[in-house]
């Protein structure tokens, strides 16, 4: 694999999405196109421009436009890096490295997508992948309140099933209380979302026995795989470390359930 290397991203527009959350897309330039290399599931690599805060930033990969040489990222702002990229505008460059990290493993048969809170994003990408080839697609997203952002996207390539924490809207829980108030099943679950709800839909596919392909929402450093800031417990042994860890930036950020330890 080619080592990735950093190139300047040109913001072409950027909108705030809901409280705290925005929405970018990125343009890159002809001869490094991060878009055409990306695949669901991945994430990227965003600089501040603040000489102090020399980590990057990753953020999952919301949408794909190869040919546009576009990607979108949807953040929430959690931080002084996240806080300075929501102020930035159409025009504006941000230096990037991507796409990391593996993407999901798209199967034939009936997919199952759950997100929940920032995760829900990157399983845009992917419902938009699934459905372009042929696969029959639902949708199920985690949510707090009624504060429903994004969910409308999904509607194009899939069918959407709602779950709040609160019960304004859709099935009162989480994501697994909707699947199964809806009698959903799957071929492949695809999951995103916080420990927690990982945390269900590995035991839930055990009870099913279906196969889930889980991305792991863990705190990066380097997002190369050189620091071990992000490692998750695995079943196995890593190479790189001769201990039971993956890391998150490296291996992942998508593993198949069974292969970690939640």
């Amino acid at each position: 694999m080619a080592e990735k290397k950093k190139c300047m991203a040109v913001i072409v527009s950027q909108s705030k999405i809901s409280e705290g959350i925005y929405s970018m897309w990125l343009q890159f330039p002809e001869d490094y196109n991060i878009a055409a290399q990306a695949v669901p599931g991945q994430f990227i690599s965003m600089y501040c421009a603040e000489g102090s805060r020399l980590l990057p930033r990753p953020i999952s990969i919301c949408e794909i436009d190869a040919e546009g040489r576009k990607l979108r990222v949807v953040y929430r702002v959690a931080g002084k890096g996240t806080k300075e990229f929501s102020a930035m505008g159409a025009g504006d460059q941000i230096p990037v490295i991507g796409p990391l990290g593996n993407g999901f493993t798209r199967k034939e048969g009936k997919a199952v997508l759950i997100g929940g809170g920032i995760g829900i994003p990157p399983m845009l990408a992917l419902a938009e992948a699934l459905h372009a080839e042929g696969v029959e697609v639902s949708v199920v997203l985690g949510y707090r309140d009624s504060d429903l952002f994004l969910k409308e996207e999904f509607t194009p390539y899939a069918s959407v099933y709602v779950s709040t924490e609160d019960g304004s809207v859709g099935t009162k829980g989480n994501v697994i209380d909707a699947i199964r108030a809806n009698g959903l099943d799957a071929d492949t679950i695809y999951a995103c979302g916080p420990m927690p709800m990982l945390r269900g839909v590995k035991a839930y596919a055990a009870e099913k026995k279906t196969e889930a392909q889980i991305s792991m929402e863990e705190r990066m450093a380097c997002g190369i795989g050189a620091c071990l800031g992000c490692v998750c417990q695995s079943t196995d042994v890593d190479g790189h470390s001769h201990v039971h860890n993956k890391r998150v930036c490296k291996d992942g950020p998508v593993f198949n359930a069974e292969d970690v330890t939640l």
